[in-house]
């Protein structure tokens, strides 16, 4: 997976950068406590919502200095390094190329609507809450414990990022709370 983002990108240093902090969440996105104690699907949609709510805590950050250019141009190649992965999983299950476009159109459509939904729940935990079983859940009756902790998980890593600076994540600096 790795080395097919990777050569997506080209030299340029921004690029680079931008998918060694895509890897980052990857990696984060990926720790057993997920899947094993808050109860996210161990599946292509868990994984692809455990992605997602990273991507968007480390964008949510990152917004609050898109006036820099180098920034929106990394927030942007940041995402586009996540809809190659994406892309890329998807033609690994053998999904022809006429299903591509279809199903990154709705990953698409659930990559904004989630990053919507969290940035709007900002600082609310029953609406974090809500939009946790909404889309990590699928409204699947999991204990509130679970999604409590992912809910204070989200909180916490929110202000472990504030408090980062962007141009150390742009290096690929993300240091994600447990």
């Amino acid at each position: 997976m790795l080395s097919a983002i990777k050569h997506y990108f080209g030299v340029g240093d921004t690029q680079h950068q931008a998918y060694e902090a895509y890897v980052t969440i990857v990696a984060q996105a990926r720790k057993p406590v997920f899947y094993q104690e808050w109860q996210v699907d161990d599946t292509l949609d868990g994984r692809f919502d455990c992605i997602v709510l990273h991507l968007c805590l480390v964008l949510q950050k990152m917004e609050s200095e898109i006036a820099r250019s180098d920034v929106g141009y990394f927030m942007r190649t940041m995402t586009e390094a996540f809809f190659a992965d994406m892309d890329r999983s998807i033609r690994e299950m053998g999904v022809g190329d006429t299903g591509i476009g279809l199903r990154v159109k709705k990953m698409a459509q659930a990559f904004y609507g989630r990053k919507k939904a969290y940035m709007d729940a900002n600082g609310e935990e029953m609406a974090l809450r809500d939009a946790l079983l909404r889309n990590v859940y699928r409204q699947k009756d999991v204990p509130a414990e679970c999604v409590a902790s992912l809910a204070a998980y989200m909180a916490r890593n929110y202000r472990a990022l504030q408090g980062q600076h962007v141009d150390a994540m742009m290096q690929g600096r993300l240091v994600f709370s447990s």
